[in-house]
């Protein structure tokens, strides 16, 4: 019996084929730098496109083919978001780009769940119960922690005190364009607001 020989770099598609690969996975990180040109390669014969950033240490797998097109296989898992869910991701990418234009010797964006309560309650209306409100940024919170936009570093006993890891695949998913309309929308909504009063 022959066993055929297994591709070097086959545990990095297998785990590009689940989800992004961050420089924070040093193994499998330093094995795409090394098969980057193979695996392009092998990818493209599935119908994919490697999108690597090695600046902000992330690789991710996109459909080479639309949905029309007859050779169109899905490889990846396709997510769809609620408005509020959008806007929470748009919030993250706001907190993003801000941090990139500070003074942080930092290489990573890292805040409280109550940091980003604070944030994004300034976006979002309060409804009638405080509770009820806070609960679902709690809630938006966690389903963009599930999507993979957020890594909890750690649990704290106190809730709002668990730290996140905003991933820069966030850059890639949620592009400036998308930042440029959500800042038009805001500016639109407080004309609105102040024509009102």
């Amino acid at each position: 019996m022959s066993t055929s020989k297994i591709l070097p770099y086959a545990s990095v598609v297998v785990k590009l084929l689940k989800g992004p690969v961050e420089y924070v996975e040093k193994g499998a990180w330093e094995k795409l730098l090394q098969y980057k040109v193979e695996l392009t390669g092998f990818l493209q014969q599935l119908g994919l496109l490697l999108v690597l950033d090695e600046q902000d240490g992330y690789a991710f797998v996109k459909h080479a083919l639309s949905e029309d097109d007859e050779a169109y296989v899905s490889w990846t898992q396709r997510r769809s978001f609620s408005y509020e869910e959008s806007i929470m991701l748009v919030l993250l990418r706001e907190m993003m780009a801000e941090f990139e234009i500070s003074e942080s010797a930092s290489r990573e964006l890292i805040k409280k769940r109550r940091e980003i309560k604070e944030y994004a309650e300034l976006f979002f209306k309060e409804g009638a119960s405080r509770i009820k409100f806070l609960k679902e940024i709690d809630r938006l919170i966690d389903k963009v922690e599930e999507s993979g936009f957020l890594h909890k570093m750690e649990n704290h006993e106190v809730i709002d005190e668990q730290k996140f890891r905003i991933r820069k695949i966030i850059k890639a998913k949620v592009d400036s364009e998308a930042l440029d309309n959500f800042q038009q929308q805001l500016m639109a909504h407080a004309g609105g607001v102040e024509a009102a009063e």
